[in-house]
């Protein structure tokens, strides 16, 4: 074997003065299938099919040679960085980017299709788990669900292959549009648009006035009429008209629909900036290269859909001897036998009990059953091993979860120098007679499998140790029904399901359901009417206008279930509050509940939003839910699909309406399949999600093939920006002593790195992460650098491929959670749409973040920006007198605008200060000082990096560092009123917007705590539990009048004013530490 690697960095990424000499060879260990061993030296930046070739004929002159056979036959197998084996199928790979854990590569037979093969190597590369660790899982459920989403994924791409060019356009390429809610009042008033064409395949461009009400086809007509006069003869019009079609110039958006160009967001932002839009004309052989391309790409693995339609298949033949007994009939009380629990880390001395719930959602369905006490070391048996709970098996709902608790208990409480549980003091959590409940692991698991068909027999539960705040009883209810994989370590819970029935126990099926509430209300005559008096209504209406967060009591339950119909005709939208109000521990109720749904009006989706809740378990509410959400435009899922993807966490089974619909979406949409692939690969090592997600990306790989290479790409770059990072991260710990020098060396490190052909390479000419239709072409190396914060962020720059002299900014973070800002910036977006719905543009800049992986990811550049700290120190030599320069700000927009300009620059920066001030207060972001609030040189304010929200403030020896609800200083103010002072009739336009604002995501308050809501089960720090998202029903004053709401906002909006002083204190005190520091 070859000597140890101290620095495995340095084999794979050896390319700087920091990582010494860089090596062109790498001496790597072959094992052939003969038996045979060669080691020899290959290139660092060989492809693995080159180094197969080299390999053979070196191996011509070792024995057995013959025996091998055909080259094509074979392929390598390595141990990869994740110490997992993977097989190199696709052989274009350079072995610098396959990176395996050490330089050995085994030679091992093909056994099976090459197409086939290579598919499955290249998704399991792209979504960071190989397909041979969801072969080995032996589980019947994760079986058939491979097995229906490869029928489906095949038929998706046999329908792709019929699709004409037009078509797969528009599911690839189609324009982002404004809700038609945001441009009806546009349309009424078409204003002329300056439009400028560039010609592909030319340096041309020609300036075209057209009405804003204009359709793309005649936009195109215009400009060739302009094209042809210069450049062809006049008769050949008709025949050009149709090889044309028109795109955004820097970008992949075609614009092939049929609507006024004023709806297509590209044209709009440029009106809203008085810009001129670029637009492209491309001759449709371009756009047939790229079609025929993604089409040869499905031929290679997919056959062609045949004209004569497949015979059926024959029906499947029900197993006679299979009697099964409905759940309904069985009238025993439910049960479970703990056999035994082992590896339970609890003090010697303590007594260890087991506690189980069986909940829907989060109702505790009837009184939990605790054991006996047990002492031991690690293992325990419990003398009274059934627990018998006061439910019946008959009204078990089919969405129960059996949720235990392991806990200590311990005489309470001499203080402990150490102890096996550090987290033991953090969740004490019930004291009861003298005794102390520590709580050791929990695991939850269903008590129906996927079938619907009741569990039995033995199972071991591995459990998970991280406990939740605020737990009911110390059980965890919303926690994942996945068991802890890591199961060396795990506290394993042993339990028995008994057979209450010789046959199997199955829930009735849907029409069996309905049939039931049929029987219900046919021998119940007022079961259909239940309609309540003038009195009731008032009272029904006073409860639905309720916020999501407010509890029902047990009279308010009664009566909405009583008066159910009411709810239905009047206040449809009341929907949740009555799934809330159902007993679902009575089967019967549930009944007539499914009946009702069947009838239900259909939700606006922004209201079915609510349903995807935990509150919400029941599979048919959560189907109704996703029926509503069909009815939203690809741009409103866009902005709702960071939620749609974390509630998939709520799902037991991996078959769900919810995963479908997502699938359906992501594969008749390109963006919003991108945006799905990240959101999904970017949490696939949290092991409560990590098979669900998978089998979910690789069914959206089976129907998108021709994305995975252009995604493939992503991950590579990403991978080499990580090494690039890693490399900058090593360089400032080993030159730490010398920071000029440190810097130098580090930065020069960098740029070798980048120009490095296997990194130049690898980062160029892909589809930004961050907006899959921007294409990137190559690095701007020389404007590259890195960040001086803790985690070192790489600053890169990068060339338009399709706009020559275009450059785009992005930040690479590799070890910072960047999901909340995320969230946060979602939310922005999500404000700036309701805004604009209510003709209220605040210029709000929600630029692009995307989480990539485990705290990495991408934040996009705002071109020509600058902080407001930078501006205060250019203007001032001492940084402590910087903040307190009243005039900086407004003197760096005026040496960028000038006469109307500078004044629209200034409506520009009083409207999104508005947004930003109302938006800041809402979500309660804190941590705000001059270095990330930033202003663009055309006057738009924003505010970047969002790691406190919620009210969650940095606090300095226990005094919270920020008073003010939000920022507005003096400087802001000096600007709003244009350097004039008491020029109070601009101030008073900025009030005014302030409080329009308010009352807008007030009218939408319900919307903002649905959303926060399903985040909870993301893991964000700042977001764990319900009274978290409580700040924002405080801040939107949810339950008081618009009167009483805006006497709250005006007092805080005065108590800013008053405390502007303190803002301009803690700016200088950073001033001064940033000075310090550089």
């Amino acid at each position: 074997m070859p000597p140890a690697m101290t620095d495995l960095l340095d084999i794979w990424a050896a390319h700087s003065p920091l990582a010494g000499h860089a090596l062109d060879q790498i001496t790597v260990d072959f094992l052939l299938p003969t038996g045979i061993y060669i080691q020899m030296d290959v290139p660092r930046e060989a492809t693995i099919q080159h180094i197969k070739l080299l390999l053979w004929k070196q191996a011509q002159s070792f024995p057995l040679f013959p025996s091998l056979g055909d080259m094509e036959s074979h392929m390598f197998e390595c141990v990869n960085q994740a110490a997992v084996h993977e097989e190199l199928e696709d052989e274009t790979r350079r072995l610098c980017d396959v990176r395996p854990f050490l330089p050995v590569l085994k030679l091992v037979t093909r056994n099976c299709g090459r197409a086939e093969r290579l598919l499955d190597s290249k998704i399991g590369v792209l979504i960071s788990k190989g397909l041979h660790e969801l072969d080995a899982i032996n589980d019947q459920e994760v079986k058939d669900f491979r097995v229906k989403m490869f029928r489906l994924s095949e038929e998706r791409m046999q329908q792709v292959q019929m699709m004409t060019c037009k078509e797969w356009l528009q599911v690839c390429f189609s324009p982002e549009l404004e809700p038609s809610a945001v441009t009806d009042g546009l349309n009424d008033r078409p204003t002329d648009l300056k439009v400028i064409i560039h010609f592909d395949q030319s340096q041309d461009s020609a300036s075209l006035k057209v009405p804003s009400s204009c359709v793309p086809s005649e936009l195109k007509e215009l400009a060739l009429k302009k094209w042809l006069t210069t450049h062809g003869p006049e008769e050949d019009e008709e025949e050009w008209r149709g090889q044309y079609v028109l795109r955004v110039s820097h970008c992949l958006e075609f614009l092939c629909g049929d609507q006024p160009l004023v709806q297509y967001k590209y044209i709009r932002s440029c009106m809203q900036a008085k810009e001129s839009p670029h637009l492209t004309l491309v001759h449709t052989s371009t756009v047939k290269g790229m079609f025929d391309k993604e089409i040869s790409a499905i031929g290679a693995v997919v056959s062609r859909k045949s004209s004569n339609p497949p015979l059926p298949l024959p029906p499947k033949r029900r197993v006679p001897t299979q009697v099964q007994t409905c759940v309904w009939d069985v009238s025993s009380p439910f049960k479970i036998v703990l056999v035994n629990g082992s590896k339970v880390n609890a003090e010697e001395t303590a007594k260890v009990q087991v506690r189980a719930g069986l909940f829907h959602g989060t109702e505790l369905l009837c009184k939990p059953a605790v054991s006996s006490e047990s002492s031991g070391r690690s293992d325990h048996t419990w003398r009274d091993s059934t627990l018998e709970f006061d439910l019946s098996v008959c009204d078990l709902p089919r969405m129960t979860r059996l949720c235990f608790a392991i806990y200590a208990v311990m005489d309470k409480v001499k203080k402990q120098k150490s102890t096996k549980n550090a987290h033991i003091n953090k969740y004490q959590t019930i004291r009861k007679a003298g005794k102390v409940h520590y709580p050791i692991a929990w695991v939850n698991t269903m008590v129906f499998d996927y079938k619907g068909q009741l569990k039995t027999g033995d199972i071991i539960l591995h459990c998970w140790s991280s406990f939740p705040d605020e737990l009911e009883e110390m059980l965890n209810p919303i926690g994942t029904i996945q068991t802890n994989p890591y199961t060396e370590n795990a506290t394993a819970l042993h339990i028995h399901f008994p057979e209450y029935s010789s046959h199997a126990i199955v829930f009735p099926p849907f029409d069996k359901i309905l049939e039931k509430a049929a029987e219900i209300i046919g021998a119940n005559e007022c079961g259909a009417t239940g309609r309540g008096g003038k009195k009731f209504h008032i009272e029904l209406k006073e409860i639905m206008e309720r916020d999501p967060l407010s509890q029902l009591c047990e009279n308010e339950k009664d009566l909405i279930w009583t008066l159910r119909h009411d709810c239905k005709d009047n206040f449809p939208e009341s929907l949740p509050k009555l799934l809330l109000s159902v007993k679902w521990s009575k089967h019967e109720d549930m009944a007539q509940l499914q009946a009702l749904l069947q009838i239900w009006p259909k939700l606006s989706p922004r209201d079915a939003l609510e349903l995807l809740d935990f509150n919400y378990p029941d599979q048919y509410v959560r189907k109704y839910a996703v029926g509503c959400l069909r009815d939203m435009s690809e741009e409103e899922l866009s902005q709702y699909l960071l939620q749609l993807v974390q509630v998939l966490r709520y799902e037991p089974y991996y078959d769900c309406a919810l995963t479908h619909f997502l699938l359906e979406r992501a594969q008749g949409n390109r963006k919003i399949g991108h945006f799905l692939f990240w959101h999904l690969r970017s949490e696939i090592h949290m092991p409560a999600v990590s098979v669900q997600f998978a089998l979910i990306l690789e069914a959206y790989c089976r129907g998108s093939i021709p994305h995975i290479e252009v995604l493939k790409k992503q991950v590579d770059a990403l991978s080499k920006l990580k090494s690039v990072n890693e490399l900058i991260k090593l360089g400032t710990i080993k030159n730490a002593r010398s920071k000029t020098k440190e810097a130098m060396l580090t930065k020069e490190a960098m740029m070798t790195c980048l120009r490095q052909s296997g990194y130049s390479e690898t980062l160029s000419d892909l589809h930004s992460p961050l907006d899959p239709n921007i294409l990137l072409s190559g690095i701007n190396v020389e404007r590259c650098r890195y960040m001086d914060s803790k985690m070192k962020p790489l600053w890169i720059v990068y060339n338009n491929k399709l706009l020559g002299g275009d450059t785009l900014g992005i930040i690479f973070k590799n070890g910072d959670d960047l999901r909340q800002d995320m969230l946060t910036l979602q939310i922005l977006k999500l404000m700036d749409l309701l805004w604009k719905e209510a003709n209220l543009d605040l210029r709000i800049v929600p630029y692009g973040c995307l989480a990539t992986g485990d705290r990495a990811g991408l934040i996009e550049v705002v071109s020509s920006a600058d902080t407001i700290a930078n501006i205060q120190l250019t203007s001032s030599n001492v940084a402590a007198a910087a903040a307190f320069n009243k005039d900086a700000l407004l003197n760096w927009l005026k040496e960028r605008n000038s006469g109307d300009a500078l004044e629209r620059a200034i409506e520009e920066f009083t409207l999104s200060c508005a947004g930003y001030c109302v938006a800041t207060y809402v979500l309660g972001i804190g941590d705000r000082h001059s270095d990330n609030i930033m202003v663009r040189s055309t006057g738009q304010l924003f505010h970047i990096d969002f790691g406190h929200i919620l009210g969650n403030f940095k606090s300095k020896f226990g005094i919270k560092r920020e008073r003010v609800p939000f920022i507005l200083t003096h400087d802001f103010i000096h600007v709003i009123q244009q350097g004039k002072t008491g020029y109070t009739e601009k101030f008073g336009s900025f009030r005014q917007y302030c409080e329009e604002a308010y009352l807008v995501l007030r009218k939408n308050g319900n919307l903002f705590i649905t959303l926060f809501a399903l985040m909870l089960t993301a893991g964000l720090p700042e977001l764990t539990s319900v009274k978290d998202i409580q700040y924002l029903k405080d801040s939107l004053a949810l339950g008081k009048t618009d009167e009483e709401a805006l006497k709250q906002f005006r007092q805080k909006f005065d108590e800013a004013l008053r405390e502007s002083w303190t803002t301009k204190v803690n700016w200088m005190a950073h001033n001064v530490a940033k000075d310090n520091r550089s």
